[in-house]
């Protein structure tokens, strides 16, 4: 462990490490960072294959900040902007402000260039891991462990923050890319609130980071994002950040933003947002949520439909057994559509357009 802890701290490169130890690492450890700029230190922990956190020395903090990817292990280009996060803040290169948890949610899938190995990870949220999903009874397998790693992380993470102090702000950005390309190629999923009143700023955030299009989500979820904001009252989004590439496919001057954003938010430097105009957005609520439940199950439109494409009223979405799924509103669109997932579980949502309010 000592020539792992060595080579992480000359390079950075925490990816590399993750991906060789694609399910768990011998044993956690822990150094101290100088930032360059400032002289400033932190501490550097790694948790696990893929958790690390990276807490100021002797500088108050108010808020923790999880940024996880790669719950999808295809989906490279957010696993690739906080991989160099990383390396930036263990290289001392970029100054750290508040507490933050880095999480690659699924090595194994990234080493087999995957969504996952098994089991779809992002259903394994708020106990998923525990419940059949449609994969067979007393299903157990390697994802399953690992979500409820991840559960356990996240929670420990956030409260060991609320030891430092009572009043604390919370957020979970958990970074996708989508299956197929999209109308708007960058979009954030509110998870549900059960009441509570949706944040503009949070939005403004999110503009400051590319993403103007918001889908909220009236249900609970077995997400990642759900998870943080319905169990820990965080402030979190499931972003989706174009489509699928393999590694060092992606354009990254299209994540510029993002990754501008990001670093200013964990290094505490000022966000100059402009005031909150709800033109600004494209806003979408869920109409339809569409499981799979049939092996004949089929979507009636062709691999290449984006996601936001509307159909008319009545058109026939999918063919669920001898079930037709029909659109029932007008300006009705679909998003995430994947008619290979296992009977049981979503195969397509439906939104229409809608204001915050």
């Amino acid at each position: 462990m000592d020539n792992i802890q060595q080579q992480l701290q000359e390079t950075g490169d925490f990816l590399s490490l993750t991906r060789q130890y694609e399910w768990s690492l011998p044993n956690g450890f822990s150094f101290t960072v100088k930032h360059q700029s400032s002289q400033t230190k932190s501490k550097v922990t790694v948790l696990d294959t893929g958790l690390i956190t990276f807490e100021p020395i002797e500088r108050s903090t108010s808020k923790d900040i999880i940024l996880s990817s790669g719950v999808h292990g295809n989906e490279t280009a957010p696993i690739e902007i906080c991989a160099k996060l990383v390396q930036q803040l263990i290289l001392g290169k970029l100054e750290l402000a508040e507490r933050v948890l880095f999480i690659f949610g699924n090595p194994a899938a990234m080493n087999i260039a995957e969504r996952f190995v098994e089991e779809n990870m992002n259903r394994l949220f708020s106990g998923g891991h525990s419940i059949d999903q449609g994969a067979g009874p007393g299903l157990i397998n390697k994802e399953r462990h690992r979500a409820l790693l991840l559960e356990n992380t996240v929670s420990n993470f956030y409260l060991e923050g609320a030891k430092l102090s009572a009043s604390r702000q919370r957020f979970h950005y958990d970074l996708h890319t989508a299956i197929r390309g999209a109308k708007y190629d960058k979009f954030a999923v509110y998870p549900h609130t059960h009441g509570k009143a949706r944040k503009t700023e949070q939005l403004q955030f999110l503009k400051a980071c590319g993403v103007n299009t918001i889908l909220l989500s009236n249900s609970p979820t077995t997400t990642f994002s759900y998870y943080s904001a319905h169990q820990f009252g965080a402030d979190a989004f499931t972003v989706e950040l174009g489509k699928v590439k393999p590694f060092g496919e992606n354009d990254m001057s299209e994540f510029a933003q993002v990754k501008s954003t990001l670093e200013k938010f964990i290094s505490g430097q000022p966000l100059h947002y402009s005031a909150y105009d709800e033109n600004d957005f494209n806003i979408f609520v869920i109409s339809q949520i569409i499981n799979r439940t049939a092996d004949n199950f089929r979507l009636n439109f062709s691999d290449d439909v984006e996601n936001f494409t509307d159909f008319p009223i009545d058109y026939v979405l999918a063919q669920d057994g001898d079930n037709e799924i029909k659109v029932k509103k007008q300006g009705e669109a679909i998003i995430f559509p994947n008619a290979q997932v296992a009977i049981g579980q979503r195969a397509l949502l439906t939104v229409v357009p809608t204001t915050l309010a």
